[in-house]
């Protein structure tokens, strides 16, 4: 839906799959598809038979949205990647590419720091979920606009909460 109320897109010419045998029905199609997932980094589940058949076609368009994790499929295709393992096979990525990060459903570094302001201040921020750079800009910020002790524990560390 649009501001206006208009429809974005017509829902006509697009049918729901619900059902693996369903899913693997798509496997047979040899026309250029429109596929919407669920969230994820697509390291697994019925997305990866999808992507192995529409990433080397390039009449198709793969669009990830939100944030993809480094090290992640998802990740690997933003970043560019010309081929991807899946199910011990090399699959080369003809199709278009294209990032849309601000789906995300993670909060920006703005949103967390507006919901800390309304926190009881604490006696220290782990910031324990993100890139190392993202969470040591946060880190900053909560310093600096909240006057907070943050840290960002290194991978692995172990931390004591009292």
């Amino acid at each position: 839906m649009l501001d206006d109320g208009a429809v974005a897109l017509d829902p006509e010419p697009f049918s729901l799959v619900h059902s693996l045998q369903e899913s693997l029905a798509l496997e047979r199609s040899a026309v250029p598809s429109v596929l919407v997932s669920a969230s994820g980094m697509a390291t697994g589940g019925r997305v990866v038979h999808h992507l192995r058949r529409l990433l080397p076609d390039p009449r198709n368009t793969v669009i990830i949205v939100g944030y993809a994790a480094a090290g992640t499929r998802a990740r690997n295709l933003v970043d560019g990647a010309k081929v991807l393992k899946m199910y011990g096979t090399y699959v080369p990525v003809r199709a278009e590419i294209v990032n849309v990060p601000a789906f995300s459903a993670h909060a920006d570094a703005s949103e967390v720091i507006d919901w800390l302001r309304n926190a009881t201040p604490p006696s220290a921020t782990y910031l324990v979920h993100g890139e190392p750079a993202g969470s040591e800009e946060l880190r900053d910020r909560i310093d600096r606009e909240l006057g907070w002790t943050a840290v960002v524990p290194r991978s692995g560390e172990r931390v004591l909460v009292r």
